[in-house]
């Protein structure tokens, strides 16, 4: 599954999920640029990193809500690196709140990045991808549970599942694949941020092996499905959690 010679955007890549696939798409060979919207340091600590094991990447600022900057992603990427091959659209946010205390700035900011900046980065995967190119989209699979607090974020990412559903033929003559992955609940500083530890716990339950996902677990997915070997999956949502429910 080595992917020498291609390039890959990886949005919100300074940490967490993110972090973990840029390393692992770097160590299968690709060129990686590492997105991110405001810690440069922490950006330019993965960079630094992929660079030590001997690949190759670059650390590109831009706010994926907003179009301008979503743009000026993908024109800095193949300035840089002459074509792009991959696109995962990892950023996004996730507020946890009931909905008597959603404000309109929690919502249009949750919708700008997770729903806007995914369809706008499909946009510019459309018109500069290589083909046969692979596209991975997040969503969460806490869309298929009902639990209080995530009305708005599990809103997102409903829409997000439909903007992979409905684009995949669009890039089907182009051979390139768009995917959507949703994991289950991952230890990741977004998902433990403001959880009690007895919150937690019964986290870890709802799944079948009783631990919280690895950052490992969601980028091993994601390196299989930009893979060659996954060429016949598309418009799809693969939910990676552990078999929760």
């Amino acid at each position: 599954m080595r992917l020498n010679g291609k390039v890959a955007i990886v949005t919100g890549a300074s940490r967490g999920i993110g972090r973990q696939i840029a390393l692992q798409l770097a160590d299968a060979g690709a060129k990686v640029v590492v997105n991110y919207s405001s810690n440069e340091a922490k950006a330019l600590e993965v960079v630094q990193a992929i660079e030590q094991a001997g690949g190759e990447a670059a650390a590109i600022r831009a706010n994926v809500g907003r179009l301008n900057e979503v743009e000026a992603l993908f024109t800095e990427t193949l300035e840089r690196f002459g074509r792009l091959d991959i696109l995962v659209n990892n950023a996004g946010i996730m507020g946890v709140v009931p909905i008597a205390e959603v404000t309109e700035d929690m919502y249009d900011q949750h919708f700008d990045i997770n729903v806007k900046g995914t369809f706008f980065a499909c946009q510019q995967a459309n018109l500069h991808m290589a083909q046969g190119g692979t596209i991975i989209n997040f969503s969460t699979s806490i869309a298929g549970a009902m639990l209080p607090g995530y009305s708005i974020y599990a809103a997102t990412k409903g829409a997000v599942e439909q903007i992979t559903r409905q684009l995949a033929k669009e890039f089907g003559p182009k051979g390139i694949t768009i995917n959507t992955i949703a994991p289950g609940q991952v230890a990741t500083d977004l998902f433990l941020n403001g959880k009690s530890e007895e919150l937690i716990d019964s986290y870890r339950r709802m799944n079948a092996f009783g631990r919280l996902g690895e950052v490992e677990d969601i980028a091993n997915a994601v390196e299989l499905l930009v893979s060659d070997k996954a060429r016949w999956i598309t418009g799809q949502t693969i939910r990676v959690n552990g078999g929760f429910n």
